[in-house]
């Protein structure tokens, strides 16, 4: 490079490198170009100067020290002479800037030295956090003690090198110790979480396990945690995030207790801090991942319906019961003209498997357990009785009722109703949506029979409405059908049946009692709903029947007929056809022989219930004088046929279980010479 290029350069008074003339800052450092007028040439030999003095010992900012500058001893940072204190740390300057020992003096902390007087200055002064945590940390290195075998640092508290577990010896726990204990108890926190920090514990909820000194003693205590935990528990807890059933049931049939909450520990144990929370129990977790199934057996046994896991052949065969809810969406259809309300266009009756008295006596009652409603059977077959009261109707005609387990929240109608046409549940709200739009768009239809009826009711307890009064309950009942959860009214068993095109029959109490048996009022939801609002063609004349409670539904369903009890009905008997051997009958009076009352009938109707019972239903009359209606048993459904066969393995792997060869009794005596045992 020639004379006259290096002319034109300038020289970096920080680094003295050479730019060119274009360049506004330094190439090599990035500092700005000095003014014309100054004499770049003298501020380089100043800077060589200060070099020269300095050396290697001011670190990496020994070219930017000079007379007008001096050096942070906390930071090491390159500050003007003008500043009192550091522009990065905020540190004091030293006595005098000019002596330059005290810039390149050791960074040792004593207790005399002149750099320890203006820490404890500034202390005082209360400087920034940074200095504080470098201290802090310095004090901190200064306290570990090396491992005499693998020379990894150690915290003072640890008892054992945390690499190799190597025992230390007293002289250098001692050492640590002192060297620990002479700093303040701040910056003894401080390192306790510094080394908490190092070797990366978890965060651990229990105290037994978070006061673990190293890794070694942690995964010592997770251990003995582990071997202590109950497995059936955390493995119930796990089934309900990973969908799995097995390990719930296996938990609930042990004798647990459905309401049992996580512990600290045990949320360590299971170490998944994103799905298990302290406090939470099986419902809790059921409701986070969305199982509603396991949720509904869960709640079963929380609520006291029934004793033990309840197992509904929907639960048992889910995906064949999703499979029979879009199958039965599929049926529904609106009808066109003047009244708009939809209606199904398959009408399956759900009864429960003739097979289910070939079970043995003890699976007969598991399955019952499992599978019914224990609190509603007991209520609806209590004195007085309203279901079950005729030994004509449930031994000679084998019409038993038997009021099947739903779920508790507001759609048990809905529910109950889906059980009792197609066995399982109105999860997917198909037929509340079915009933809220009936009700908007045929309201012309429902309104005038609804008032009437509510009129006339209302009458006899001598009070009236006005008409704004009456639109405001017919809105009522209409935002009621459209949400899902809500309970429903009369009006909407009555749309029901429109819906279903057949009868249903509600048996229910007469009062509404508290929990401590005091009535409440009075229950007007039994009695008969005909859909009145169709051609009698368009509908069929099998009933279904429901049962109701405290403020719940139940599905009531017989109990199919054997073929060994087709011969139950005396062939001579006038009223009864050969037709009805595969059907049951339902009872169309109480116990005090009156007949059920039918709901919304007009004024120019009433007096004639009997009549239009027949007309509606196929009503026929027992040796005993009780007026029945016939409930008609078709084939079910392939999907519902599959599903209840699927239900009923269950309970044939357990009889197959219970009576393996070597757990029948040995008969001592003779065999019977008129045939063949029980044991044989």
């Amino acid at each position: 490079m020639s004379d006259s290029a290096t002319e034109q350069k300038w020289i970096c008074e920080y680094c003295t490198y050479a730019n060119y003339p274009s360049s506004i800052k330094c190439t090599m450092c990035r500092g700005p170009k000095p003014y014309a007028s100054e004499n770049i040439y003298k501020l380089n030999d100043e800077k060589i100067s200060n070099t020269n003095i300095i050396g290697s010992a001011s670190g990496p900012c020994e070219n930017k020290v000079g007379r007008n500058r001096w050096t942070c001893e906390v930071c090491s940072y390159v500050n003007s002479s003008k500043e009192s204190l550091c522009m990065q740390c905020g540190s004091t300057a030293p006595i005098s800037v000019n002596n330059i020992h005290e810039h390149i003096q050791p960074l040792r902390i004593s207790q005399h030295s002149d750099i320890a007087q203006s820490l404890s200055r500034s202390r005082n002064s209360s400087p920034p956090a940074s200095i504080t945590n470098i201290e802090n940390s310095r004090r901190t290195t200064l306290a570990k003690w090396n491992c005499p075998l693998c020379t990894y640092e150690n915290w003072p508290k640890s008892t054992k090198c945390a690499m190799c577990g190597t025992v230390p010896n007293n002289t250098l726990r001692s050492q640590a110790s002192s060297l620990i204990m002479s700093s303040p108890e701040k910056d003894t926190d401080v390192s306790a979480n510094e080394d908490d920090r190092f070797r990366g514990s978890p965060n651990i909820h229990d105290s037994s396990v978070s006061q673990s000194p190293n890794n070694c003693e942690y995964e010592r205590k997770m251990r003995h945690l582990r071997r202590k935990a109950d497995w059936n528990w955390l493995n119930a807890c796990i089934g309900i995030i990973e969908g799995d059933l097995n390990p719930v049931e296996a938990y609930l049939s042990s004798g647990g207790d459905p309401a049992r909450t996580l512990t600290a520990s045990e949320v360590t144990i299971l170490n998944r801090s994103s799905a298990f929370d302290v406090g939470h129990t099986l419902v809790h977790l059921a409701i986070r991942f969305q199982r509603e199934d396991m949720l509904a057996m869960l709640l079963s046994q929380i609520e006291g319906s029934g004793s033990g896991v309840k197992r509904v052949p929907s639960y048992v065969a889910p995906d064949l019961a999703a499979d029979i809810r879009r199958h039965f969406a599929a049926t529904i259809r609106q009808r066109k003209g003047h009244f708009a309300c939809n209606f199904v266009t398959e009408l399956p009756t759900f009864a429960l498997p003739a097979d289910i008295e070939l079970l043995p006596t003890t699976i007969q009652e598991q399955l019952f357990t499992e599978l019914l409603d224990k609190d509603a059977q007991e209520q609806l077959e209590s004195d007085p009785a309203v279901i079950n009261w005729s030994l004509e109707l449930t031994v000679r005609l084998g019409s038993r009722l038997y009021a099947l387990w739903n779920r508790s929240a507001g759609d048990c109608l809905l529910d109950s109703v889906m059980q009792a046409t197609w066995g399982v549940f109105d999860r997917d709200n198909a037929l509340r949506r079915a009933l809220a739009e009936s009700l908007s768009q045929g309201g012309h239809m429902f309104y005038p029979r609804w008032k009437e009826y509510e009129a006339s009711q209302a009458s006899f307890l001598q009070y009236s409405l006005e008409e704004g009064q009456w639109e405001e309950d017919w809105t009522s009942l209409l935002s009621l059908a459209s949400q899902p959860g809500t309970s429903l009214e009369q009006l909407h068993v009555f749309a029901l049946a429109h819906i279903l095109r057949r009868p249903i029959i509600v048996y229910g109490v007469k009062y509404v009692k508290s929990f401590r048996g005091e009535a409440l009022g009075y229950a007007r939801f039994e009695g008969v709903y005909l859909p009145l609002l169709w051609e009698q063609s368009f509908c069929i004349r099998t009933p279904i029947a429901l049962g109701y409670t405290r403020g719940h539904f139940s599905a009531l369903v017989p109990l199919e007929p054997c073929t060994s009890l087709d011969t139950r009905l005396p062939a001579q008997h006038a009223n009864i056809g050969p037709d009805q051997l595969h059907s049951t009958f339902l009872p169309l009076m109480d116990r005090d022989r009156k007949l059920l009352p039918i709901h919304f009938l007009t004024e120019a109707e009433l007096g004639r219930e009997e009549t239009i019972l027949r007309q509606w239903l196929d009503v026929c009359e027992t040796e005993g004088g009780i007026l029945v209606a016939q409930q008609f048993l078709h084939k079910r459904p392939l999907l519902v046929a599959q599903m209840v066969e699927e239900w009923l393995n269950h309970y044939r792997r357990l009889m197959q279980m219970s009576s393996a060869p070597f757990v029948r009794p040995i008969p001592i005596q003779d065999y019977s010479s008129d045939g063949d045992t029980d044991d044989e």
